[in-house]
C-alpha cells in the first residue's frame, strides 16, 4: 500500500525559534464619512422625553412624550411607536398612535394601521381606510390659501361659496 523511499536526504539546520513579548497591534479605525442625509431612530425599547430637534428624518418604533421639530425632514411613527407629543415636520407618517397635534409642511399620512387622537394641520392630509383619527383637519397652505377645512366638509357644513346650496 505504502510504499517506503530511500532516498538520501540532506541534513537539516537546526531552527532557531524566537518569541517576541506578545503586543496587541491595533489599527486606527477607519474614518467615519460625515452623514450628510439619513434617519434616526428610537428603538421599541426606549421612552425619550422632552424636545426633539435637529436635520435628519426620524422614525420612531417607541415611545416620546414631548415636542418634535424637524420642519425640513420627514418623521414616521412606526407601528410600535406611542407619541404623546406636538410633532412639526416637513411630512408626517402614522403607523401606529399619536396623541398630539400634527403639522405637516408638505403633508400628513394616517396608514390603516395608525391611531390619531390630535389635530392635522397640513396642506396635503391622507386618511387611509381603516385608520383610526379624532380632531380637526385643517388644509391651509403655509402661504394662507388652501383648500379649505376639510373637518367642515366631512361634517356636512356649509361651506361659503357653495355652488350647490341655494339660499333661502
Amino acid at each position: 500500500m505504502f510504499k517506503q523511499r530511500n532516498e538520501p536526504t540532506e541534513p537539516r539546520a537546526p531552527v532557531e525559534v524566537r518569541r517576541e513579548p506578545s503586543v496587541e497591534k491595533t489599527d486606527p479605525p477607519p474614518p467615519v464619512a460625515p452623514r450628510k442625509s439619513g434617519s434616526s431612530v428610537v428603538g421599541p425599547s426606549l421612552l425619550v422625553q422632552g424636545d426633539v430637534s435637529g436635520e435628519e428624518d426620524l422614525v420612531i418604533q417607541g415611545r416620546l412624550e414631548g415636542s418634535v421639530n424637524l420642519n425640513k425632514n420627514q418623521v414616521t411613527v412606526g407601528k410600535d411607536g406611542r407619541v404623546h407629543a406636538t410633532i412639526n415636520a416637513q411630512s408626517i407618517r402614522v403607523e401606529g398612535t399619536v396623541e398630539g397635534e400634527l403639522r405637516g409642511r408638505e403633508q400628513i399620512i394616517v396608514t390603516r394601521t395608525g391611531s390619531v387622537h390630535g389635530n392635522i394641520v397640513a396642506p396635503r392630509v391622507s386618511l387611509e381606510d381603516g385608520c383610526r383619527f379624532k380632531g380637526a383637519i385643517d388644509m391651509e397652505s403655509p402661504d394662507g390659501g388652501g383648500a379649505g377645512k376639510v373637518a367642515d366638509i366631512m361634517l356636512g357644513a356649509p361651506m361659503a361659496n357653495d355652488p350647490g346650496k341655494k339660499k333661502n
